[in-house]
Parts: C-alpha cells; structure tokens; sequence
C-alpha cells in the first residue's frame, strides 16, 4: 500500500513537471511567433519557472507551506496559483487603462482632422471659378 502511494505521488509530481515544461514551451512559442509580446509573456515565464521549481523540489513546496503557516502544501500552491493569476489580471488591467487613454486621444485627433478637412473642402466649394 505504501508503494503505491509513493508511485502515485511520484507519478504526479512527473506529469507536473512535464505539463510545466510544455506550458514554458508553449509560451516561448507564443513570443517566437510573435502572438504575444515579451512584455506581457514575463510574468507568465516567471510564474512557470516557480511552479517547475516547486514541482521538482517537492520538499521547498512543503518548508514554503509551512513557513507560511500552511499545514496542506497543496493548498500553498493553490494560494500561489491565485495569486499569480491576480498579479496578471492587474497587468492586463493596466494594459487596457493605457490602451484606453491611447484610443481616446486618436479618435480626438482624427475628429480635429476631420473637422479641418471639411474646412479646406468648405472653403474650396465657396471660392468664385476665377479663383479656382
């Protein structure tokens, strides 16, 4: 019975590691091909790095849980998986505040240029056929 639970624990730590491992590579691929940019794959690459850490060190998993107070080092990296995603969405929050105030200030100056346009078309409509 206990080998059995050693396998099984032994062979989720391996299907961790390996997910992780193409995870990073997916997301290598991503920037490769220009899908996302290096900016915003940071904390993505960051957040791998720490989950393939921590699922090949299984022992830190557990001296981080419980120096945290954690008695369940699970629920540690659950707690940390939140968090990350958190760290993410406020990057991307920020991202679309700055695109946001980028957009408004393009549409207040192609209506400015609009407007100056239809001026010079309205000025060149009035003017006498001597002028023209």
């Amino acid at each position: 019975m206990l080998t059995t639970v050693a396998l099984d624990i032994n062979r989720i730590q391996y299907i961790a590691i390996v997910g992780d491992i193409i995870f990073l590579v997916f997301i290598a691929e991503l920037i490769r091909h220009k899908k996302i940019k290096e900016a915003y794959a940071i904390l993505w690459l960051f957040f791998g790095a720490v989950f393939l850490f921590l699922a090949t060190f299984r022992s830190s998993l557990n001296f981080l849980a419980f120096s945290c107070g954690i008695a369940y080092p699970p629920a540690f990296l659950f707690l940390v998986s939140i968090c990350s995603l958190l760290l993410i969405l406020i990057q991307f929050s920020m991202v679309i505040s700055s695109q946001n105030d980028k957009i408004k200030e393009l549409c207040q100056e192609v209506a400015l240029l609009k407007m100056g346009a239809g001026r010079e078309h309205g000025k060149e409509e009035n003017a006498s056929p001597v002028e023209k």
